[in-house]
């Protein structure tokens, strides 16, 4: 076993943050995970569809055997932030010679259009947090009616599609795509859940009005037609008559209602090419589609409030890195200053939002515990004095939980489903967890 000899925090507990967590305990630094969550997992937790229970608890049980690593400690329902529990400035405080920040993207992209305010406007991150039962989105309130719209080309899209045929029965779902059948960034086999519910006709109809289109730039429509009905051999059965379409080379422009959503207005676009990438470009013509709701599956951005600098949707990162990996900055950097911010790293989705699903993560993460250790070596060695974090901890007058809590908690939700006949069950809210975690003693 490797002596612990450096103190570092890990913020974050998704696959970014687990698997980095892991890689410094292993290497002689004593790790602490700060995870806003009761539960570790992250997306891989609350962001994969609900109904992929042997891919979830895969992850669970990779991520238990990360929280018994000798050297790692695992502190969740405590936030850090300018407005959380604790700030990156008391974590230094507390003696952590550094911090990896793995908080994945918490912002939220919007395209700043008339009518976002109204109700049945939503983040497809937030509609995902609801259907997996993430606190306190779990216990939120949404108006989808009949008809909704899924602005998107990549597999959120499909997912929030999926809920809205499956779990919500909607009679019509449309996809709106701002580029066209090409450029569309879905896999297959996520395309398999909802294809049975896919109007052909309509997509027939659909790819007549942009054929022109994508000839003009040297596409060809057959071949792309071809591609999104792959999935038609290994189609999943569905279970409502709901009608999916999509809407090809149309950017929305603005949400109609009064209160609640009455129509998505979209500009249909054409194709160009420049330097080699396709790029989608308005027409002026207009039109407006018949819809209840409106759901961005658009990206994602880091978070604002978090306290460290930003450049567009991300945290800045040193553009010289001092610990490259793979030629990958992982370190954070303030542009105001010109100047690298020596002692806090990034990975994951806080290094890169949106981007890779857990195995990236994964590697990310661990990659970027690699630059971390490298700049620890820069560094004395310390005995970490634990008593001054259990102190400040203590002031904060609130349930922390542990990884034993965390033991407790899935033997409990394992019962749970046992005894009710699911194959898996969860708490949809905090309280609920800490009641039950505090009832086992």
């Amino acid at each position: 076993m490797t002596d612990q000899n450096y103190y570092a925090a890990v913020v974050g507990a998704g696959p970014a943050g687990m698997f980095a967590a892991r890689e410094l305990a292993r290497n002689g630094v004593n790790v602490v995970i700060f995870n806003r969550d009761i539960k570790p997992g992250g997306l891989a937790e609350y962001g994969i569809y609900p109904d992929k229970f042997a891919m979830k608890e895969g992850l669970r049980s990779q991520f238990r055997q990360v929280l018994d690593t000798p050297g790692l400690s695992y502190l969740g329902n405590i936030s850090i932030g300018m407005n959380g529990d604790l700030s990156l400035a008391d974590l230094r405080a507390l003696g952590f010679q550094a911090i990896l920040v793995t908080v994945g993207a918490q912002g939220t992209k919007w395209l700043g259009l008339p009518g976002e305010k109204l109700t049945g406007v939503y983040h497809a991150k937030d509609v995902v947090y609801h259907y997996n039962q993430l606190p306190p989105f779990s216990q939120h309130k949404f108006h989808f009616g009949k008809k909704v719209a899924v602005v998107g080309a990549g597999n959120v899209m499909l997912d929030i599609a999926r809920y809205a045929i499956q779990k919500l029965k909607a009679k019509e779902v449309i996809a709106v795509v701002r580029r066209g059948p090409v450029e569309v960034k879905f896999d297959k086999k996520e395309m398999e859940y909802v294809i049975r519910n896919l109007d052909l006709r309509a997509l027939d109809d659909e790819f007549v009005r942009v054929e022109k289109v994508m000839t003009a730039i040297g596409q060809d429509p057959l071949a792309a037609r071809a591609q999104i009905l792959e999935a038609l051999p290994k189609a999943q059965p569905s279970s409502s008559t709901t009608n999916f379409r999509f809407e090809f080379l149309a950017t929305p422009t603005g949400i109609l209602g009064d209160g609640i959503v009455s129509g998505l207005e979209i500009e249909d676009n054409i194709l160009t090419l420049k330097d080699g990438e396709v790029k989608a470009r308005g027409t002026g013509n207009k039109r407006v589609l018949d819809v209840d709701s409106v759901v961005f599956a658009i990206g994602d951005r880091v978070d604002e409030s978090f306290g460290l600098p930003l450049e567009w949707n991300e945290f800045a990162k040193n553009p010289q890195p001092r610990f490259p990996m793979e030629g990958i900055s992982f370190e954070t950097f303030d542009p105001a200053q010109g100047s690298v911010i020596p002692d806090i790293f990034v990975a994951g989705w806080s290094r890169q939002a949106s981007t890779g699903l857990v195995g990236y993560a994964r590697k990310d993460g661990t990659l970027g515990a690699r630059a971390v250790l490298q700049y620890l070596h820069t560094l004395q060695p310390v005995i970490p004095d634990s008593s001054a974090l259990h102190a400040c901890l203590g002031k904060l007058n609130k349930p922390l939980v542990t990884q034993n809590d965390i033991r407790k908690l899935n033997e409990i939700e394992i019962e749970t489903a046992r005894h009710r006949g699911l194959e898996y069950f969860k708490f949809g809210t905090n309280q609920e967890m800490l009641e039950k975690i505090m009832s086992v003693g």
